[in-house]
């Protein structure tokens, strides 16, 4: 059964794995680094610019990646969460949407009860094998490298919103 990407509202992403390769890195004043893909990042902020709301639901808390998200422009960010399914329940309501608007993106087992309830589920290219039932999109990419801008990119081209994204830039003087 095809998927209706024209009902995607919403893009939920997972961090670690997901919108970066999973790596964790501490210098030795025990401050955390991670990279994020610069094409990932477009990608987001792409979406929010053309209305399509993204929000961050991770079982990690750090300041890099509120930074961020920040910087993108993602308003909903929610981290240190065990049960993404009660976040995913709050924001929904907060924006009067249902699980049919929802795209969500993962890498791990821990995204499953989320993969199970959304519209529309991604999944990178390393992600553990365990959720590729779950997921109807599976990019070429790894996480951190890609995986992110390729599935939005997709939402938005579906949508009708990415060759408005490509005219932009080509109009700029």
């Amino acid at each position: 059964m095809k998927v209706d990407l024209n009902r995607i509202k919403i893009i939920i992403l997972d961090v670690d794995g997901t919108m970066t390769d999973g790596r964790i890195t501490y210098d030795n004043n025990g401050v955390e680094t991670k990279s994020f893909d610069v094409k990932d990042g477009m990608a987001i902020a792409k979406a929010i610019q053309y209305g399509i709301k993204v929000a961050i639901i991770t079982g990690r808390k750090s300041k890099v990646v509120e930074y961020r998200a920040k910087e993108l422009g993602i308003i909903d960010i929610y981290q240190g969460i065990s049960n993404k399914i009660e976040t995913m329940d709050k924001l929904l309501n907060k924006y009067s949407m249902t699980y049919e608007n929802v795209a969500y993106m993962g890498d791990d087992i821990n995204d499953i009860p989320a993969m199970m309830r959304a519209h529309y589920v991604g999944g990178t290219l390393d992600a553990v094998s365990d959720i590729e039932e779950f997921i109807d999109f599976k990019s070429i990419y790894n996480g951190g490298e890609g995986a992110v801008r390729e599935f939005i990119e997709t939402i938005l081209k579906e949508q009708g919103i990415w060759e408005k994204v490509l005219e932009d830039y080509r109009n700029k003087e």
